[in-house]
Formats: structure tokens, sequence, C-alpha cells
């Protein structure tokens, strides 16, 4: 028999071995390479406007989000727990960089992010993996369905082409005014090449699903800038164009002052990046019938954001869209994922040049249709159809996440939904039996000598939640009776609260001579009770019902005239 801590042992090197070691262990011959090199070149065709999209409207230059992409997504291939992962930027970043930036400067934002992957390594090197995917699916729906409210409305102003008179404001609302109060300074052309890169992707899609509908519609709008001269914003006008290769790693300026200015904001990046690579890893897990490996996927994701902002990218998670082409793209393993940085590497230097024509309202297209695919419109209906309690833990993670801030906003939902469990698992508590039994089949306690021994049965978690129903049913007691048996066999635990209401009737009932038998109770649950100071001679134990009615019957017969003895 293995006992828990060989077991422990052997599963570390098996959790913290990446997935590329795994699939190469397996045998990858010239076939798999093959069909990954197809994947990560259909997927660096989807990245290559997408990170620069997400850089911009971050408020980062667009060779920031390449970085991001290179560097990052080789390493979260190479030291990943999941086969298909690709890293990234992501648009669920958009908002919080762009804050981060706006308060700390470019430089204080890849410090936030080096500290970031310090965190996230640690996370999975401390097994965490599995508790961060325990956040409740109404608040990973309203904050995704959030992120892509405020990534839409952070588009509007390119993708109308309107001219603002001073920086444009962070908040919604403000934002919101700002753009409405500057409408007349829409731009026609700009309207036009945004509604034609958005027709061109829709249709690509609906004509031609595999093909790279968002290169084609970009390059298309780069093509009309650059042959008829359109007077509209381009990357080349607002940033320069893009550098033709990757920059020396250097380190941001580092103080503890800095530090601990930024702490706050690198706590928000781990937990965001944390639970999209895991949210990205589990739907590539569905669609392969693959598994992947949580705490070394965290690892990776921690040195692919050291690695980025050491390049000067943005911060890196995996990305739910592009690992889904990935795996319907035929990858075999993590090779993909490195190639596809391979070969945005490649694009960047051969097409430098040419990005500086790419006008911002067709980027500003790509994201209105990134954040329309990622709002998760229809789960989100589904909830507020399905539960009245669950909505208003999506409602509130919406609104917090649009109105007041990311983090603010998981907070709020993670408590909340954490009340709904508690009171749905309280409901769930029933105490049955004895003379006030509410069980409408005859009780054991009818039986034999049943007004000698009352059977209570307790039926579900016994927490602090339910330690109010626990106690009202036990008050409920009026003779005390010779024997009282406490059936636990369908209890899952218990608490220190329930175990001092426990405790409490124990030491009333004893008190009027009475014994107490506790039926059922498993072993873990025999132990905890015993260290809250409900063991022999206090009660006794037993097995079963049956045996419980046994012994206290056999101890009845054997001291009536001191039963509590």
């Amino acid at each position: 028999m293995i006992e828990p801590q060989d077991e422990r042992h052997r599963a570390w090197p098996r959790d913290f071995t990446p997935k590329l070691v795994t699939v190469l262990r397996e045998g990858y011959g010239r076939a798999a390479l093959g069909r990954d090199a197809l994947a990560g070149l259909t997927v660096a065709i989807v990245a290559l406007p997408l990170s620069m999209a997400i850089a911009i409207a971050s408020g980062a230059s667009p060779e920031s989000g390449l970085y991001a992409a290179i560097v990052g997504g080789a390493i979260v291939s190479a030291l990943g727990g999941s086969r298909y992962q690709i890293g990234g930027p992501a648009g669920a970043f958009i908002v919080l960089v762009a804050a981060i930036i706006a308060r700390h400067g470019f430089d204080g934002f890849l410090l936030a992010t080096m500290i970031a992957g310090l965190i996230l390594v640690a996370l999975g090197a401390l097994r965490l993996g599995t508790y961060i995917r325990y956040i409740p699916h109404p608040v990973i729906v309203g904050f995704t369905a959030g992120i892509a409210a405020i990534i839409f409305v952070s588009q509007l102003k390119d993708l109308f082409g309107i001219t603002l008179a001073g920086p444009e404001p962070g908040p919604v609302l403000d934002k919101l005014g700002a753009l409405v109060a500057a409408a007349g300074s829409a731009s026609p052309l700009a309207i036009a090449l945004s509604a034609a890169t958005i027709a061109v992707i829709v249709g690509v899609k609906r004509l031609a699903p595999t093909a790279p509908g968002m290169l084609i519609a970009v390059a298309l709008a780069a093509a009309a800038t650059a042959a008829f001269d359109l007077p509209v914003e381009t990357i080349g006008t607002r940033f320069g164009g893009i550098p033709g290769g990757l920059p020396a790693p250097s380190l941001p300026a580092i103080s503890w002052e800095r530090v601990i200015e930024v702490l706050p904001d690198a706590f928000a990046i781990a937990l965001l990046g944390g639970i999209e690579s895991l949210l990205s890893a589990v739907v590539a897990d569905g669609m392969s019938g693959r598994r992947h490996r949580s705490n070394m996927e965290l690892v990776a994701q921690g040195v692919a954001n050291i690695g980025s902002a050491l390049f000067g990218g943005l911060c890196v998670t995996g990305t739910i869209a592009r690992t889904a082409t990935n795996v319907r793209s035929g990858a075999v393993g993590p090779v993909a994922g490195i190639l596809h940085a391979g070969f945005l590497l490649g694009f960047m230097l051969a097409a430098a040049p040419l990005a500086s024509h790419v006008p911002l309202a067709a980027l500003a297209g790509v994201l209105v249709l990134v954040a329309w695919n990622m709002a998760e419109k229809h789960e989100f209906a589904a909830i507020l159809r399905r539960s009245r309690s669950e909505s208003v833990v999506l409602l509130a993670t919406f609104l917090v996440v649009v109105f007041r801030d990311l983090t603010e906003g998981i907070l709020v939902g993670v408590v909340l939904g954490a009340f709904v469990f508690m009171h749905r698992m309280a409901t769930m508590v029933g105490v049955e039996g004895g003379e006030t039994g509410s069980t409408s089949e005859p009780d054991e306690s009818e039986t034999a000598s049943g007004r000698d021994v009352m059977v209570y049965r307790f039926t579900g978690p016994l927490f602090f939640a339910a330690s109010s129903t626990v106690a009202a049913a036990l008050e409920r007691i009026g003779r005390v009776p010779p024997a009282v048996v406490l059936d636990l066999s369908a209890v899952p635990l218990v608490d220190s609260s329930a175990a001092h209401e426990l405790e409490g009737f124990v030491a009333r009932v004893r008190g009027g001579g009475a014994i107490v038998v506790i039926a059922g109770a498993r072993p873990e649950l025999r132990r905890f009770l015993a260290r809250v100071g409900l063991k022999p001679p206090v009660v006794r134990y037993a097995a079963s019902v049956a045996a419980a009615r046994a012994d206290a019957e056999r101890a009845l017969r054997s001291s009536p005239s001191d039963p509590g003895s």
C-alpha cells in the first residue's frame, strides 16, 4: 500500500514536468513536426494583428504586443503544463494594463509584470493552481463580459476616428461623455474602414472558416491606406512603425519604494493571468481529451511574464481563442506554440515596414469583434434565467468590473458566490428523529425500546452557516431520554462551530443522566470530534445506528441506576 506522503513524492516530478518533455518522450517524428508547423503558422497569422491591436488598446506601442507573443509565447509552450496552450497578450488584460501604465508609466508596468511572474511561479511551486479554478462560474462569466464591455468602449474613439481635445478619460462613464461631446469630429473614412474590416472578417468566417479573416481584413485595409494615401491615423503616424527585430533584454528601474508601489498591480496581473491561463488550458482539455498540469502551467506563465518584461513586452497569459485555433489546426504538442513564436518573429523581421500603413480604425474593428466574441452572451443570459442568486453574483461582478475595478469585481463576485454557496449548503442540513421527529416514516426510536433510546439523524455538512439550524433542532428536545444516538453517517464534515453546538448538547443531556453514542462517523470526523472533547467516556462511538442502539441498551441494562456513567 502506498502511503499518502510517498504518493505526493511520486506526483511531484509528474506534476512539474513540462508537456514538451512528455510529448518528446512519447516519440516525436517528422509527421508530428509537419502538423505542428502548420498549426503554428495558422496561429501566428491570427496572432499577428491581434497582438498589435491589444498593445495599442492597452496604451502601449504595437511592438510590445509582438514581443510578448514571441518571447512569452515561446516560453509558455516550452515550459507549460498544457500540450496546446498558446501564450501571448490577451484582450482580458487591456483594461488592467492601460490603468497600470496610466498610474506608473510603462517602466512601472514592466516591473509589475516581472513581480507578477514571480508570484505565479510561487503559486505554481506551492501547488495552488487547483484552487484558482474554484472561482464560481458566474464570477468568471460576469468578469469576462465586463472586460468585453470595457474593450468595446475603449475602441470607440479609433472605430469612429474621433478627435478629443485632451487625453481620453479612463473611467467608462467619463470616456463615454467625452466621446459623445466630441462626436462631431468623427471621420467618415475611419468609420468606413472599421466597418469594412468587420465585414471582411465576418464574411471570411462564413465563406471560408479556416482562412485567417483578421489578417486578410487588416492587410486589405493597410493596402488601401497605402495605395490611396488615405488621411487616417495609422501605426506609422502614431507610433512611427515597428522595429524590425527583438530588442536586447534589460531590467526596468527597480527600487524598494517602486516595488511596494506596483505590488497591488502585480497581484492583479498574477490573479488575472492565472485564471485566464487555467481557463484556456481547461478549454483545450475539453477539445482534445487531454489533461493539463495546472501547477506547471502557472510556473510557465510566471517565467513567461518575466521573460516578456525583460524584452519590453506586455504581460502574458494563455489565450483561449488562439489555443482553440491551435487545437482545431491539428497541433500535436507544444512544438506548435514554439513555432508560432518563431513565425511571428519572421513576420516582424520581414513585414515591419508594411505595418506602418495599418490604420488604427481597422485594428479597432478587430478588437470590437474580439470583445463581441468573448462576452459569452448566451451563458450570461442562461445564468439570468436559471438562478436568482447566481444572477446577483453575475450582475454584481459585471457592474463592479465595468464601473469600478477588475480586482474589486473578482473579490466582490467571489465573496457573494461564497455566501450563495454557504446558503445552499446550509439548506441541505437536516436533523430528524427523536420526540419531535420530522420524518413521515416510522423512526427507529419508535421501535423496541424507543422511549429509552432516541436516534437523531443528521444529514449534510455541519458547518458555521448551518450551526443555528443544528442548535434549533437540538434545543427542541423536551424530556431527556436515558440514551441518545447521534447518527452522523450522512455528514461529510463538521467544523468547530457545529462541533461546539454538539458539545453543548452532549453536556446538557449527560447532565440529565443520558448516555450519548455517536454512530457512523467517518474516521477523520471522529478524530476531529475527539479533539474538541467528544471522546470516551464523554461519548461512545459505534459503526452504525444498529450497533449504537445495541451498545446503548447494554449500557442501560448494566447501569440502570446511573446511565450516564
